[in-house]
């Protein structure tokens, strides 16, 4: 670092600070290479290349710092100034100048830009693709039209209030997650240092009209009528799609763990269906145990096999069938007032009043994650050998002409 060099002559009595030493003709013809002060830690700086610019030397959290203003091209002397005042403003609170500097040069994106960028750095933590999907969607849909122009530095509550207010309460659930969305790409600006403050979501959902929390069930068939429709059931052409819905049926799975199911994950020696956590809703392995018409079916269904992984091929070689089959099908029977999800209602109604079975075990068939983190902490076992006389119990009920069946005990 050059030489600082005094000035020669004395504008201030001995003693004192200098302040506003340099005038503009003075920076102008400056061409000896050095340091001049100016004043209040404001000095400019003349290389051997003649190149001139500003520093600020001042203290930040008790060691000194040189911050650089810029060239003297483009900061003239009273912008320095200004400029120099400021971040001593800044540091004699306790702040940091240099990190203030840096943020504020930081090309701050817009929210949709932010929203992208987030959505990429995530894209390992979704559920599926369809999950990753939806969360994108979700925000192009009811927040890019709004907000997603605005630089994320620039939004406050009003702004998202806007966006949110036209969808709150006609569709309540898909706003609750834009809204929930919206503030992790706001986390994340904060973050990486686009936005100080609090989170512009917080506190939304005081003034936010209230949600009917009444909770919408999916469209189940009653089940004492469930026997009548695998009977119809086998009337159905696609061959695949009918053995993979009477397998959902019967173990009361969730449709993507039956559409996704692997060979690999079946055990026929022990009878039984491990399905991994990254499929499940919880995210944790679930043992299904295969009663013996669910075995009949895996039987069918490895004629049908084509050489590739899945158990329930769709029609292109090697893939899984499409995640709308079972809604086709539905369609098709002239069904569509129930959906595939509904038949685990059916099953758990007809265990909570045909069975004598605990509801733990219950819970356990449809891999429930316990609501009760007490009970939770406790419950170490999965209950394996009572499920499989459960879903034993829950195949005969289904597959018997009129569903009738004895009460059993666990």
């Amino acid at each position: 670092m050059p030489d600082i060099v005094e000035a020669t002559r004395a504008r201030k009595p001995n003693g004192k600070h200098p302040e506003k030493e340099l005038t503009a003709v003075e920076v102008r013809n400056l061409t000896a290479s050095g340091m001049y002060a100016d004043g209040n830690c404001l000095y400019l700086v003349v290389d051997e290349s003649g190149a001139k610019r500003w520093i600020l030397r001042t203290t930040i959290h008790g060691k000194r710092h040189d911050v650089g203003l810029g060239s003297l091209s483009l900061i003239s002397l009273a912008a320095a100034r200004e400029e120099a005042a400021r971040l001593r403003k800044i540091a004699r609170a306790g702040g940091d100048p240099l990190s203030e500097r840096r943020r504020e040069r930081a090309v701050v994106p817009t929210f949709e830009e932010a929203a992208r960028q987030v959505h990429k750095e995530h894209s390992g933590g979704f559920r599926n693709s369809k999950h990753a999907a939806q969360w994108l969607s979700s925000l192009e849909a009811y927040a890019f039209p709004a907000i997603g122009g605005r630089r994320v530095d620039h939004l406050e509550s009003a702004d998202i209030l806007k966006a949110l207010t036209p969808i709150w309460l006609k569709i309540p659930e898909t706003a609750r997650r834009v809204k929930q969305r919206i503030k992790v790409v706001m986390d994340w600006s904060k973050a990486k240092g686009y936005c100080v403050g609090s989170n512009p979501t917080d506190g939304l959902t005081k003034v936010l009209p209230k949600h009917n929390m009444r909770q919408e069930h999916f469209a189940a068939l009653p089940y004492a009528q469930v026997a009548a429709f695998i009977e119809r059931l086998q009337t159905y052409e696609g061959v695949s799609t009918r053995l993979a819905f009477e397998f959902l049926i019967l173990n009361a799975s969730r449709t993507s763990e039956v559409l996704l199911a692997q060979w690999s994950e079946i055990d026929l020696d022990a009878k039984t269906w491990t399905i991994p956590a990254g499929r499940m809703k919880a995210k944790v392995e679930h043992k299904v145990p295969l009663n013996p018409r669910a075995l009949e079916i895996l039987a069918s269904a490895k004629t049908i096999t084509d050489g590739g992984p899945y158990v329930f091929p769709g029609a292109v070689t090697k893939h899984p069938l499409s995640n709308m089959c079972f809604h086709m099908a539905l369609r098709r029977l002239k069904r569509q007032n129930i959906t595939p999800h509904g038949f685990r209602s059916s099953f758990r109604d007809w265990a909570a009043e045909k069975t004598n079975f605990p509801r733990e075990v219950c819970e356990a068939a449809l891999a429930h994650t316990l609501s009760n983190k007490t009970e939770a902490a406790y419950n170490r076992t999965d209950l394996f050998d009572r499920r499989r006389k459960l879903m034993e119990a829950w195949a005969a009920f289904a597959v018997s002409p009129g569903g009738k069946v004895v009460k059993m005990r666990a």
